[in-house]
């Protein structure tokens, strides 16, 4: 079958689509373009740090959380040239890919550390062992929950990663779909910033999943406030727009739509579970917005064979095989991929 509107379940954006709280915010707000966003991007400072309980000097609004990466990919490699040392990432594979395309955009190795075969996890001791083998300057970017596996991993391997590694280890925390975490071991970095566990770690955050604001390229980071001083020097003036500052703040305010938006996604996540279980597919536990599932037979054949069933799923995550990334968009959304999953089993495609 074939369908020119497909459904689009293969960048982990939010279906659900925007609240009408933050459309509304964005239209009031338009007769203020011709403003400098200072004061919308002040008060969403204000209210980021006073949901995390943190001062605002704490807080690096980004043009997205990968504006964010990307500065402080920058400021380390600076302080590596002023000290005369060498810069490195670490990053384990697969994981979220835009700090390795930034840092190979500016000159930076990339040392790439594969999950572990028998849960996908990170493998800390190959992680720790190749930041340790470097005498120069280490950024280890951890994803947690990571994406494509949508699992966590363990609070306190990371937690003591963390608070015992050398001065030369800078850790960049991403924890993009830190709402939809349920497990009850997980503790946020964010909470560790404000232990301080560590001067070399920063959180970054973002608004494109729960909030569902992708388009508006909102995102933070959360750190010490020298370390913020530090990466701010390196972010754009004003990345922040007018529209993105609004539409953040009032979802932020909107109590009900959040927990619509979580509600949602957990209803989407039983159900592809469900049928995953009746197929007899494997699943990684899910603590994001999105389902790491087994595919049995080729998966590139699988995703061209979606396509062409009206449906855009995940690519392929080397060295990973024979697993694919679905979106959990709305039930609807999951009712229309459950019935195409199953005429493939029908057809012993999957």
């Amino acid at each position: 079958m074939q369908n020119n509107k497909c459904l689009e379940l293969n960048a982990n954006e939010n279906s659900l689509g925007m609240s009408a709280s933050a459309k509304q915010a964005i239209t009031d707000s338009l007769g203020a373009g011709f403003r400098y966003p200072d004061n919308p991007r002040a008060a969403l400072i204000s209210k980021i740090a006073t949901i995390h309980g943190v001062a605002e000097n704490q807080i690096s609004l980004g043009n997205g959380s990968t504006e964010n990466i990307r500065a402080t990919l920058q400021m380390l490699q600076y302080k590596a040239l002023k000290e005369g040392r060498q810069f490195q990432m670490v990053i384990p594979v697969p994981t979220f890919d835009c700090a390795e395309m930034y840092a190979n955009a500016i000159g930076v190795p990339v040392v790439k550390i594969p999950l572990t075969t028998e849960n996908y996890d990170y493998d800390f001791d190959e992680l720790q062992k190749a930041a340790d083998d470097f005498d120069g300057i280490s950024l280890l970017y951890i994803c947690n929950p990571n994406n494509p596996t949508g699992i966590i991993t363990s609070t306190s391997r990371l937690k003591a990663w963390v608070s015992n590694a050398p001065d030369n280890h800078y850790f960049l925390l991403d924890q993009a779909y830190l709402e939809y975490v349920s497990d009850a071991s997980f503790e946020s970095g964010i909470e560790w910033v404000k232990q301080g566990l560590s001067d070399k770690l920063i959180v970054i955050h973002t608004f494109s999943k729960l909030c569902a604001l992708a388009g508006m390229r909102v995102g933070y980071a959360i750190s010490n406030p020298q370390a913020i001083e530090t990466v701010e020097a390196f972010m754009s003036m004003d990345n922040t727009n007018l529209s993105g500052a609004v539409a953040a703040i009032a979802t932020l305010n909107d109590a009900e739509f959040l927990a619509l938006s979580l509600r949602n996604t957990n209803q989407s996540r039983q159900m592809i579970e469900t049928v995953l279980d009746d197929l007899g597919l494997r699943y990684l536990p899910s603590q994001t917005n999105f389902i790491f599932h087994e595919i049995k037979g080729d998966l590139k054949t699988y995703i061209d064979r979606m396509r062409d069933h009206g449906i855009k799923v995940g690519r392929e995550f080397p060295p990973v095989t024979g697993f694919n990334r679905l979106t959990l968009g709305t039930p609807d959304e999951m009712a229309a991929f459950i019935k195409v999953l199953k005429l493939f089993r029908e057809k012993d495609w999957v």
